[in-house]
């Protein structure tokens, strides 16, 4: 007896695994956020959360309509095209970029791909993938209009303006005012680097300048004199400033520069001036310092008259009175440093004046008339020789002049003052002590940084010396830069 063929029905099998797949995968499309709509000749099909929330609607509102119910009036926009099907081959792509305006009212922009695939049927049908960019357009407009203002700003600024990108520093903006600047006779072009248009120390100066800018992010400023011709130069005043973005590196360098010519000269005027005042006012004050400081030794000499038992100290006080006085008059219209020579002209003079004694005064040696004395020592030295002039002229003979000789050489000078006598016997400088007249304030009196004194007796003559070395004083041109100018000047980029 022959079995009966069970009859085995497998057609719902593979529809229910093509069901299975098909909401698979839109529930995987349901989590991404690039919006997906499918349509076919009927109109839209499905749509992934993405595209509902975009189009601001739910899937049953827009089930069978075109995609245009999404689109603004305009004749031409990609969502109005529906000739997809016919036009594109299965898995060609066609991109666009679009404005659509939803449901909800907002209006927005998108980029997109439209591609046709097969559905579960093996129909052809159209697939949009969308992607909102109305923020990077935003972004994209917030750049541009920032761009436009800084350029505006830059072509009306009185000043010279450029912007540079980075780190190449070619550049990307200049306006007119930057032809005075660069010297040119038109405008530095786009994407031109420093040395295109620049001559090439300054743009040397400049580059340096700018990457010192790049690297310390911060903004810099700096001072540039430029030579046009022999004898004339312009002063500019340049301020780099990077420009970056939040939490970005930067991307360009401006550069502003400033003709400050004048301002320059102003500055330099008012401070000539200052100076010239201040002078002035100080030649006044030392002018009458001098004045009253010999009114003083006038009263003092008159007391000497009343009194003949106190005229030998009065005298030395006198004479200590005017040889501050002879260095104050020195200092009427000079600067600090006084010429030591001219100092011990004036303090043999005074001396000689006032106790009406010959004094043989020689300066020798080479350098003699340059070395200089500091405001700080000219009182302290200005003593110190006339107590050893006074001091000659108390223990020598009348009738014998006094020999003092201002010897000069590379390292300092040395002030020889000689008279006719003989010491005490066991007489030794060292062992005077501090005091407020004789040998005792020249003690006191000695820089001890720079001078040293010696008193001895050298054939039937006493011999004081006064001995001074640098600091205490200090030649008009240091001996190591006697061949070469004392002022240097740099010049960039001499054109």
């Amino acid at each position: 007896m022959q079995r009966p063929q069970a009859s085995l029905d497998f057609s719902a099998a593979p529809t229910d695994n093509m069901d299975k797949s098909a909401n698979s995968t839109r529930a995987i499309l349901d989590s991404v956020f690039v919006g997906i709509v499918t349509l076919d000749a009927s109109g839209i099909t499905w749509m992934n959360r993405s595209a509902r929330r975009m189009f601001g609607g739910e899937l049953h509102e827009f089930i069978g309509k075109p995609l245009s119910v999404v689109a603004p009036p305009e004749i031409d926009h990609p969502f109005r095209m529906n000739d997809y099907l016919d036009k594109l081959e299965d898995g060609q792509a066609h991109a666009f970029e679009c404005q659509v305006a939803g449901q909800d009212g907002r209006d927005f922009w998108v980029v997109g791909h439209a591609v046709v695939t097969l559905d579960d049927a093996q129909q052809r049908q159209i697939t949009y993938a969308l992607f909102d960019i109305d923020r990077r357009r935003e972004a994209e407009a917030r750049i541009e209009k920032a761009e436009s203002k800084l350029k505006n700003i830059i072509e009306l600024a009185p000043m010279a303006m450029s912007v540079h990108e980075a780190p190449s520093l070619r550049v990307v903006h200049a306006n007119l005012g930057a032809l005075a600047f660069m010297r040119r006779d038109s405008l530095m072009s786009f994407g031109a680097c420093l040395e295109d248009d620049l001559p090439p120390e300054q743009a040397r100066v400049i580059r340096a300048e700018m990457l010192t800018t790049l690297e310390t992010q911060m903004p810099l400023n700096r001072e540039h004199r430029i030579i046009i011709s022999p004898g004339i130069e312009q002063v500019w005043e340049l301020n780099y400033l990077p420009i970056t973005a939040e939490n970005e590196s930067t991307e360009q360098v401006l550069l502003v520069a400033n003709d400050v010519t004048e301002q320059r000269a102003a500055e330099k005027a008012r401070f000539d001036a200052a100076i010239m005042q201040r002078d002035l006012l100080v030649k006044e004050v030392h002018h009458r310092i001098k004045n009253n400081l010999q009114g003083v030794a006038g009263l003092l000499q008159q007391i000497a008259t009343r009194k003949p038992d106190l005229a030998n100290t009065i005298a030395e006080v006198v004479g200590q009175v005017q040889a501050i006085a002879q260095v104050f008059g020195l200092q009427v219209g000079n600067e600090p440093l006084l010429q030591l020579d001219n100092v011990v002209k004036a303090i043999t003079t005074s001396v000689q004046r006032l106790f009406s004694h010959a004094i043989d005064l020689k300066i020798s040696g080479p350098l003699a008339n340059e070395w200089l004395l500091p405001e700080a020592e000219s009182i302290p030295v200005a003593l110190c020789l006339n107590e050893l002039l006074t001091n000659a002229h108390k223990h020598g003979p009348s009738n014998a002049s006094i020999q003092c000789e201002l010897i000069s050489h590379i390292q300092g000078v040395s002030i020889r003052i000689s008279n006719v006598g003989q010491l005490p016997s066991g007489f030794s400088f060292d062992l005077i002590h501090g005091g407020v007249t004789g040998l005792a304030l020249v003690r006191a009196l000695a820089p001890r940084r720079s001078a040293t004194i010696s008193i001895r007796e050298e054939n039937g003559y006493v011999v004081s010396e006064l001995q001074i070395k640098p600091p205490g004083i200090q030649l008009t041109t240091p001996t190591n830069m006697a061949s070469e100018s004392t002022v240097q000047q740099y010049a960039l980029w001499p054109q």
